[in-house]
């Protein structure tokens, strides 16, 4: 016999469509009010506001004013909330709730009878038990709403044989029916709440930190036999409607069947609601790796329980032996030595109170205050930033923290040439990378940060060079006065303490900007390999090539002369770039090729495959492992002609006909012209405002209190050496740095020490100098790698730069919101600016940020695109204006939240480029 459901328009378990007949307990609306009393009542929780409380009735002589709930209820990072619901007709009912002790609901006077401990039959656990040893189980499934989750579990009883394929809609059609919260706590004639028991609902509001478990038992005669599906959630999410009340759902068991089958749905429903809500399980079942993980707890939970033989008690006395018996089982389950049972409430150690944490923004209203608190504050650990230094993970972290911060060098180096016409490149880089590491390191007051080159700086230097170029003015003089204009910048900057202003950048310009950068990687990319296409066409024949030389690829190179206003001539050597054959099709293979072997060993590093010490190695040496393949690639194909790395040999200018190493400020070839020293100024500000974003939000991101650093951060001090040590490298012709965000995470992660047992955390981070000193020096000397170096085709490195493009992406709340705008709104996700902000304020809000990054790219392409940075700072402000006219300050709390997360044991999808705001 199969069952007939009548399904009505929003049967689906979404909020909007969810009318329970029954109030929540914490929705009750008084006598005398009407239904607009609750609207408003609402409203103010939205709000934040506390909405006025009403008197609570607590009996003095009932349970449950002395109801200490011995039996633990905790799991140790959170409480175990349970919630059981029957089916019953076509809806699911809900008829007990568990925190600890057990709460039931009387359908024929429709309230809630008081606390009380558990009481489960012997049937209902061996039934439970052997149900559970061939139901599906799902382990850390990634879903946000109750359908996910439904959907997941009849396709797994699907493809283990459960149910067959004409019973898998309606089984999911019955899991999906509409679900009725039953009614609270009544309310007295005075209008205050009469709570005969309160453990269970007092419990769970008052707790912050509660996850809650959903039991779903009942009958349907539509199946063949019973089914059974346990769910964990990689993360806990609050599904609306699926509860009283809004608590984040780990756990989901379902437990459906024929009433033929033998099995008591209801009782089997509370016994799993007793597992969820016991301590010892639910840590069991949050650990569980298999299956026999969980039939291995259930037995463990078997075995501490009593059993009551059918003997007829005659007074309550006669339980009195039994509490004494189970008090002497509880202690014998609880095992000291088992560090994964002493959590939570359970463990009480003494600590001192921690002393308030200085805040190193806040102003002192003194010139060059805060500079002064970076450096007390950092130099009185100065001997220890060397002994501790003396540990074996210090040493591991340098031999990566190398390849980390050698591979950008190279990539940006070669890119550098390429946009400047080799007035810098890879050799200029390096050098600048080492000597302003070195400096840094031995006395910043954050030496974990990593400087380097990055994005940002590339695109402002690619900006400048065409400004020289289209006015006739030497490019490497003018970044000489755009350098010490940099360092009075700084100065006046640190005097006031500006870095205060580093609160201002929210989400909303950071998204922005970091969009811009991957879309300018990306575009660059695909740009270069259409100019390779050009240059090299696809053509029948091409010229012929004289195979006898040892290049037969050599360059051509035409001479003609220039004369200047004062009739002197000069002779100037250009480079022809021939057609070859088959170089536009290698060179596409190359940067694609490199781009695909980098990604895939960055999603292989979250995989399955290998032990994981071994897969994160791997995964961590993604990009110089795609280099060197594509290095092999190109050397065994010799018939094909590729352009390659510009390096000098030794420690040497990437063109040393056309500048040096020291450079004449006044003029290299010919006079500087006075106006523009002064005019230097506004780039000088453009990229201080680059340098400042990027090395402020990056010692933010590091300096985070989760990470548990102690010696203290330098967002004064740093700012001043940084932009300082740029400024002077510029009169060598070399370039600015900034601190580099991806890689200074990287550092932090590979210096974080932590704790041991199931749930590590964070103990400490070796805050120490040594480790970035010798990185520093090892990318210095890494210059007499010109062999190998100029073995590396130009495209590889284009591959890196739409790897860095595509993989910063991932992490940008921006780029989900934008995926989200063809998305329908039941697959979005269970963060809060998706499920706290309607959807078309969410959408609202994009486009403007669309609208922002549309108006960026068209200044980048224009040819004021000096002026992007001081475009970018005028989001800051629109921010500003957005608040509380055109989003409410609840909106932009989940639109606009910082809430990157520390990233140390990578999930799958997630890396330090999910913390990293800037590519």
């Amino acid at each position: 016999m199969e069952n007939h459901f009548t399904f009505e328009e929003g049967s689906d378990v979404s909020h909007e469509d969810s009318d329970s007949a029954f109030p929540s307990p914490l929705r009750l609306t008084p006598p005398g009010h009407s239904d607009l009393y609750d609207l408003e009542k609402r409203i103010q929780d939205e709000e934040g506001s506390d909405p006025p409380l009403e008197t609570i009735v607590i009996p003095r002589d009932s349970g449950a004013f002395r109801n200490l709930n011995t039996n633990a209820t905790t799991r140790g990072d959170a409480q175990a909330y349970v919630e059981l619901n029957e089916f019953v007709g076509t809806a699911w009912q809900e008829t007990g709730r568990w925190v600890g002790y057990e709460e039931n609901f009387n359908p024929q006077t429709g309230k809630w009878g008081p606390s009380h401990v558990s009481y489960l039959t012997f049937k209902s656990l061996i039934q439970l038990r052997k149900a559970m040893s061939t139901g599906a189980v799902i382990l850390d499934l990634n879903a946000g709403s109750l359908s996910t989750v439904a959907e997941k579990v009849v396709d797994e009883l699907l493809d283990k044989g459960e149910i067959s394929t004409s019973d898998r809609d309606p089984l999911l059609r019955a899991l999906l029916m509409r679900r009725s919260q039953t009614g609270g706590p009544e309310v007295a004639p005075s209008g205050a709440i009469e709570m005969q028991t309160f453990s269970v609902t007092t419990k769970r509001d008052s707790s912050d930190n509660m996850e809650a478990s959903v039991v779903l038992s009942g009958v349907l005669d539509l199946l063949q036999k019973p089914v059974v599906a346990f769910v964990r959630l990689r993360d806990s999410v609050v599904m609306e409607s699926a509860l009283e009340r809004p608590v984040p759902v780990r756990f989901v068991f379902v437990m459906v069947g024929p009433s033929q089958s033998g099995i008591d749905y209801s009782q089997s429903g509370r016994a799993m609601g007793a597992l969820m809500a016991d301590w010892v399980f639910c840590l069991e079942a949050y650990l569980a790796q298999t299956d026999k993980d969980l039939t291995n707890a259930i037995a463990d939970f078997m075995d501490c329980s009593i059993v009551i033989p059918p003997t007829e008690i005659q007074d309550q006395g006669m339980l009195q032996p039994i509490i004494t018996f189970q008090k002497k089982m509880l202690q014998d389950r609880l095992r000291p030595s088992d560090t994964r049972l002493a959590f939570g409430d359970r463990v009480k150690v003494d600590k001192p109170p921690e002393p308030p944490q200085e805040d190193p923004l806040a102003r002192t209203g003194v010139p060059f205050g805060g500079m002064v608190n970076d450096i007390k504050r950092r130099y009185r650990h100065y001997v220890s930033d060397y002994t501790d230094a003396v540990n074996a993970q210090v040493l591991a972290a340098v031999i990566f923290i190398y390849f980390a911060a050698l591979s950008p060098a190279i990539t940006f180096g070669g890119l550098l040439a390429d946009k400047t016409e080799k007035m810098m490149g890879v050799s200029e880089l390096m050098v600048s990378t080492s000597i302003q590491g070195i400096i840094f390191c031995l006395i910043a007051a954050q030496p974990v940060l990593v400087i380097g080159f990055s994005g940002p700086l590339l695109v402002f230097e690619e900006a400048f060079y065409a400004f020289c170029k289209s006015q006739d003015i030497e490019y490497i003089v003018g970044r000489i006065w755009v350098g010490m204009w940099l360092i009075v910048i700084v100065f006046i900057i640190v005097a006031v303490e500006g870095s205060f202003l580093v609160r201002f950048i929210s989400r909303f310009t950071q998204e922005i900007f970091s969009i811009l950068i991957s879309l300018i990687f990306i575009y660059e990319t695909f740009n270069k390999l259409i100019k390779i296409f050009k240059a090299h066409p696809l053509i029948l024949n091409y010229d012929h090539l004289n195979s006898s030389l040892d290049d037969p690829f050599h360059p051509v190179f035409h001479d003609h002369e220039v004369e200047n206003d004062e009739g002197n001539k000069t002779i100037k050597r250009q480079e022809v770039e021939r057609a070859y054959p088959n170089t536009a099709l290698l060179s596409m293979c190359l940067m694609f090729g490199c781009f695909f072997i980098a990604y895939f060993l960055r999603q292989f590093k979250t995989g399955h495959f290998l032990p994981g010490p071994l897969r994160r190695l791997i995964g961590d040496f993604g990009v110089p492992i795609a280099i060197f393949i594509m290095i092999a690639v190109d050397i065994s194909i010799e018939d094909a002609y590729t352009q390659k790395l510009v390096v000098p040999k030794g420690i040497q200018v990437t063109s040393p006909l056309l500048r040096g190493w020291l450079i004449n400020p006044m003029g290299e070839k010919k006079d500087f012209p006075i106006w523009m020293m002064a005019a230097c100024c506004v780039p000088a500000l453009l990229v201080f405002i680059l340098i400042f974003l990027e090395s402020q939000i990056t010692t933010l991101i590091v300096s985070k209190p989760e990470r548990k650093m102690v010696k203290g951060s330098g967002f004064h001090f740093d700012l001043l050496l940084l932009v300082t040590m740029g400024g002077i490298a510029s009169i060598f012709g070399m370039p600015w740095l900034s601190a580099a965000t991806v890689r200074s995470v990287t550092h932090a992660n590979a210096l974080t020490v932590m704790s041991k047992g199931p749930k590590p955390e964070i103990e400490k981070v070796l805050e120490q100098r040594i480790s970035g000193i010798l990185v520093a020096i090892l990318v210095g000397v890494s210059i007499y790698m010109e062999p190998i170096l100029k073995m590396i085709p130009m495209t590889a490195l284009f591959g890196i730069f739409l790897y860095m493009g595509i993989t910063s992406l991932s992490g940008i709340q921006m780029w989900d919101r934008m995926l989200l705008l063809i998305t329908p709104k039941k697959y979005h996700p269970s963060d809060a600016y998706a499920t706290r902000v309607k959807t078309l304020r969410m959408h609202l809000y994009t486009l403007i940020q669309l609208v922002c990054l549309a108006v960026l790219w068209m200044v980048k392409i224009s040819p004021a695109s000096l002026a992007l940075p001081f475009v970018l700072i005028l989001t800051v402000p629109l921010r500003i204006l957005m608040t509380g006219r055109l989003f409410s300050v609840l909106e932009m709390k989940c639109l606009d939240a910082d809430d990157a997360k520390v990233t140390l044991d990578e999930e799958p999808g997630v890396d330090v480029y999910s913390e990293s705001p800037l590519p």
